[in-house]
């Protein structure tokens, strides 16, 4: 069987992360061993999108060298993850007439009709905007819901379709992949964080009972709600552990590097009332999942979700986060652990790594009914980049 080799790049604005992965076979089905891993401090970004992209790049290229001299293998071509405020995420419907004579459903149909919900979508939802994703909720021939999610084959005259679309800024997504291809790493695809992280992170059976991943970067608070095996939305909230820290640093007069030094839990000279730092940090998580509570109600799914919500990022690793979640959002929860596979022998520390693992999942994993799908953007992406280009040249 032939080795195959993916690389994920996840560009947060606390770090850049990079790992190189390896699967046997486009058949295996076995969590990719990892074969090196590379990290940096990410400079360059505020809120998930690019301010200054000479720092990004310098950022990216230590990164890349890094996983490139852990790994031993040149890195030339990657998956790369979007995340930041400027994701969002829409659901439309419409409908068409099976075109066919004999009223058998064909992907022509099914291509139709995801075109007819494109169009569909509110001008406000997608301007200045480029579709990732697009995710079928559910299908109905002649009023009649299509069980499987599967319409090919089937006979009818009417042809329905829910569809949820997850989008991101466009220029954001310029200056990302412009970014990494400046690095000297050409681009292969992108995907959303969130769906990158849900891949390590959740079982099938999670997405199926109902639960929500809540990835609790520097500055941003990223939350996908699955069901039925589906993400149901994605919402980001322009939060994240950095406001702890400054919390940290208001409430004891501290420095900011101090303040991130207590509350990960490190040893420092400074006295300070335990019970004032507990509420402090406590105070605000109550903050951030009154906002996941509030998403929740306006989707109809508060306190519906048997699997709870699942916490990853590195704001994850607040010792009392999970007791916090429990209380305000009244459901089970808990922080994620990457599923590798051998949790004895997992070469990541805490979930943070999630996104970046998930990544060379997706990219090592033969295409199935479960899996998401990413639109093949990159090129079109680089097209238009390349057309800018040309009216300034002679």
């Amino acid at each position: 069987m032939s080795k195959k080799i993916a690389v994920g790049i996840d560009v947060g604005t606390y770090q850049i992360k990079v790992v190189v992965a390896e699967g046997v076979g486009s058949d295996d089905k076995e969590f990719p061993s990892v074969l090196g891993t590379g990290s940096a401090e990410s400079k360059g970004l505020r809120h998930g999108y690019i301010i200054n992209s000479t720092d990004v790049v310098k950022c990216l290229r230590q990164a890349l060298s890094q996983a490139e001299k852990n790994s031993g293998l040149k890195i030339s071509r990657a998956f790369l993850s979007v995340g930041g405020i400027g994701l969002e995420s829409a659901v439309s419907t419409g409908s068409v007439m099976v075109s066919r004579g004999d009223s058998e459903i064909d992907e022509l149909d099914i291509n139709k009709l995801h075109e007819v919900c494109e169009k569909e979508i509110p001008a406000g939802a997608i301007l200045n905007r480029k579709i990732i994703h697009s995710v079928p909720l559910q299908y109905k021939l002649d009023g009649r819901l299509v069980l499987g999610n599967n319409p090919v084959g089937l006979r009818g005259n009417k042809l329905e379709c829910k569809i949820l679309f997850i989008t991101c800024l466009e220029h954001h997504l310029h200056n990302l992949i412009e970014a990494v291809d400046e690095a000297g790493v050409e681009v292969i695809d992108v995907m959303a964080s969130p769906m990158a992280a849900s891949l390590v992170t959740l079982s099938k059976s999670q997405k199926i009972a109902g639960c929500a991943l809540a990835n609790i970067g520097a500055e941003t608070l990223t939350l996908a709600v699955f069901d039925e095996n589906k993400p149901r939305s994605l919402e980001v909230f322009p939060v994240g552990s950095t406001n702890i820290t400054n919390d940290i640093a208001l409430g004891f007069k501290i420095a900011l590097d101090e303040a991130e030094h207590l509350k990960i839990g490190g040893i420092t000279s400074f006295n300070y009332p335990r019970k004032k730092f507990e509420d402090i940090i406590e105070a605000r998580l109550e903050d951030m999942f009154e906002l996941v509570e509030a998403h929740l109600k306006k989707i109809g799914q508060a306190h519906l979700l048997p699997a709870g919500v699942v916490m990853t990022g590195g704001g994850a690793n607040i010792a009392s986060i999970e007791e916090v979640a429990k209380k305000t959002l009244a459901l089970p929860a808990r922080v994620a652990v990457i599923h590798t596979g051998d949790p004895s022998k997992s070469p990541f520390k805490d979930s943070s790594w999630s996104v970046a693992y998930g990544l060379c999942i997706w990219g090592l994993s033969a295409d199935d009914s479960g899996s998401i799908k990413a639109n093949k953007i990159v090129k079109i992406i680089k097209d238009k980049i390349l057309k800018f280009v040309k009216q300034f040249l002679p």
